[in-house]
């Protein structure tokens, strides 16, 4: 449904109901759950909340609490264009041909007037075909792609800025879904520095503090701050050596699934003027003087090297004076905490887990995440030097292609759809920097990994190709459909990311044989 007044005809609506919120499983949802809690704490809301991993568990969510669902919240799939009746709609349509024409008139005037409704007939139905062209034609446009608008939690924040109910959490919550629309690339880059503005005027206004307050802060206050800072992950609370060697952007720019690319590492290393001994160790322990001016360091140094995106406009928090994050560390360790690949976890222990981690008082699962994810990362580089050493990227012709097969380290990390689809995101920018093919630059990506080795089933996610103009439109959830369709291939079409697909292993040749004669 369209709502022009997400406060009135959203939240005062639901504000007397009992509220059932249905939380997808990626970082941005859950952080417009933690603004939504938030808010309905503080106004006495009732709710239930339901994580759904796809439509089959949101449909059966439904379906158990449809006898008290008295109003329906959502996003139809048909963007509801309306029809043309439902806008023109003559109220004397099924009078037109009743056949009262008036008493006592004239033969030539009863043929005037028929005229006159035969052209406005024809008129009518002519201006119905085109509505109903510009109609199709929207939906087509829609429906053919898949993209991502502004944040969830960036929706909710600005509700509660507007109610006046928002919180310097709340907004730590709106940075973090921000952050992860750009770490996993679903949003343009100047999409997410304009939105970046947009927080950042946030930012100054709730942690607005005059030189002289310095010293009036309580030791566990939180405080956020706008920097640009260096793309690096997890480095803070990594070595700076391990925070090189598995960042996509400097693996990628390196080449170090290569003897080659060590080298140049090891030569960057040596132009900063960093002791291997300093740069090994715990980024916290490293010698105060070498921290001071680091990031000036690397950033001039990545300059020489080609690496001109070394440092990036994000957000850090504070809670008091021994812990800071930056909001990409939050989104790893967070995304990690959610799709942990542990055996006896279930989904549900997984998400509260994840929505317990953004919460400041949990700051112990938080650095459970930040391991995990340091384990994730690790896995994703050895993968993609794999994939690149062995040649199992391939060109399909429209598309490249790459399958892990069972009994590869750590297979089982990149079955859910996140880590996947963040393995071959990385993979195809690593590949664009190796292959000296110029078609292959220009391709997209599919890639295959074992889901369930019992039932036989595979995860397979595309990704749109990786150019400087890519507006980050996905085509791959539509070819997916009509490629099964085709085929007859046995798919589940179960995500809200619709790129990505269960798909038998049995049906996997023909489905890529239809996807291929589909998009060549």
């Amino acid at each position: 449904m369209f709502v022009s007044d997400f406060r009135k005809e959203f939240y005062e609506v639901v504000q007397n109901q009992r509220v059932l919120l249905l939380v997808a499983l990626d970082v941005d949802a859950l952080c417009a759950c933690k603004i939504l809690q938030a808010l309905f704490q503080c106004d006495h809301v009732q709710y239930t909340l339901v994580p759904v991993s796809g439509w089959q568990e949101l449909e059966t969510a439904f379906l158990e609490h449809k006898e008290q669902i008295k109003l329906l919240i959502k996003q139809d799939d048909d963007l509801e264009v309306p029809a043309y009746d439902d806008i023109f709609r003559d109220e004397e349509e099924d009078e037109e041909y009743s056949g009262n024409t008036g008493d006592g008139s004239e033969p030539s005037e009863k043929r005037t007037r028929l005229e006159e409704e035969i052209v406005a007939q024809t008129m009518k139905r002519r201006e119905r075909r085109e509505w109903e062209a510009r109609r199709r034609d929207i939906l087509f446009d829609y429906e053919q792609y898949e993209y991502y608008g502004t944040s969830s939690a960036m929706v909710i924040f600005d509700l509660a800025w507007m109610m006046s109910k928002d919180l310097n959490d709340m907004l730590w919550w709106a940075i973090v879904g921000l952050t992860d629309q750009w770490v996993q690339d679903k949003i343009t880059q100047m999409k997410y520095v304009t939105d970046v503005g947009i927080l950042q005027r946030h930012v100054s206004r709730n942690n607005h503090r005059d030189e002289d307050e310095e010293n009036a802060l309580s030791v566990d206050c939180m405080r956020i701050s706008f920097e640009y800072d260096l793309r690096l992950v997890l480095y803070q609370h990594w070595s700076l050596h391990d925070s090189l060697c598995n960042t996509c952007y400097t693996a990628a720019r390196f080449k170090l699934w290569s003897v080659h690319g060590q080298k140049r590492l090891q030569e960057f290393l040596a132009d900063m003027g960093l002791p291997l001994k300093q740069v090994k160790q715990k980024f916290q322990s490293m010698d105060i003087s070498l921290k001071e001016n680091l990031r000036e360091m690397i950033e001039e140094s990545a300059n020489k090297f080609g690496m001109k995106d070394m440092r990036v406009q994000t957000f850090s928090i504070h809670f008091g004076f021994k812990h800071k994050f930056l909001a990409s560390d939050v989104v790893f360790a967070t995304m990690s905490l959610m799709e942990s690949p542990e055996k006896d976890s279930s989904g549900t222990d997984n998400f509260i887990q994840a929505l317990d981690s953004l919460s400041r008082s949990n700051l112990d699962k938080l650095y459970l995440g930040l391991e995990l994810a340091k384990r994730q990362l690790r896995a994703t580089q050895q993968t993609i030097a794999s994939c690149l050493c062995t040649n199992l990227v391939i060109s399909q012709g429209p598309f490249l292609y790459c399958s892990l097969m069972e009994g590869t380290p750590d297979v089982m990390l990149f079955s859910k759809p996140a880590s996947l689809s963040l393995l071959s995101r990385h993979l195809l920018k690593s590949f664009v920097c190796s292959t000296k093919n110029r078609r292959c630059k220009l391709l997209p990506l599919v890639m295959a990994a074992p889901l369930n080795v019992e039932q036989g089933t595979v995860t397979v996610v595309g990704v749109p190709p990786e150019t400087d103009s890519s507006d980050k439109k996905n085509f791959f959830g539509r070819a997916f459909e009509k490629a099964a369709e085709g085929t007859n291939s046995r798919t589940l079409h179960n995500y809200f990311d619709l790129s990505v697909i269960e798909l038998k292993a049995e049906d996997r040749s023909k489905f890529l044989d239809g996807l291929i004669s589909l998009l060549s």
